[in-house]
């Protein structure tokens, strides 16, 4: 059976509301979405932001949940009580969000012949550069005309002020080069 995992992390907003992330992966079944969703309505919280997708008879994703700040704890428990009915198993981490940073937003396309690496090889810039990805969205599939297998992702990351933009430029470039692929930067 594949792990599934919940992060919770705790955030009081001037004591209005309190934000849970919680993160899900693990064997898709139907219902999964609505334990979750009827557990927070129940506990009065809100189902604020998120990304949920199967992949591979695997379902995972993450969801940003808003609770006032005294139903935070009764509903992590609750939570962690859809782990008794077979449905998740629960760990949960506590810490702080980052703080919301007035970055550039960058949107990275990928696109080639499928080989083992790209991921690792573009991830390995952004991170050099102090990129951090918000979003990312890979997919491999069969390439009709030429045969092989195509590989295709979708970045979106936060720049700093301080990043060298025409430095990340010619590091993408040189990595696209060196796994034959084309970035394009947006």
């Amino acid at each position: 059976m594949l792990s599934q995992r919940w992060c919770c992390i705790v955030n009081d907003y001037a004591g209005r509301m309190t934000t849970l992330i919680l993160t899900v992966a693990g064997a898709d079944r139907p219902g999964l979405v609505a334990a979750v969703a009827d557990v927070v309505d129940a506990h009065g919280g809100n189902w604020e932001n998120s990304s949920l997708a199967e992949l591979a008879g695997t379902f995972a994703g993450v969801i940003e949940v808003s609770v006032a700040p005294e139903r935070a704890e009764e509903l992590e428990r609750a939570l962690r009580g859809l782990q008794g009915q077979g449905l998740l198993t629960l760990a949960v981490l506590t810490g702080t969000p980052a703080e919301d940073a007035p970055d550039q937003v960058l949107e990275i396309q990928v696109l080639g012949n499928d080989r083992p690496g790209i991921v690792r090889e573009v991830s390995g810039v952004l991170s050099a550069h102090d990129l951090s990805i918000e979003e990312l969205a890979t997919e491999t599939r069969d390439a009709a005309m030429a045969g092989g297998r195509l590989f295709e992702a979708s970045v979106v990351a936060r720049v700093p002020a301080s990043v060298d933009l025409d430095a990340l430029r010619r590091d993408l470039e040189r990595i696209a080069t060196e796994v034959q692929v084309d970035i394009t930067l947006a």
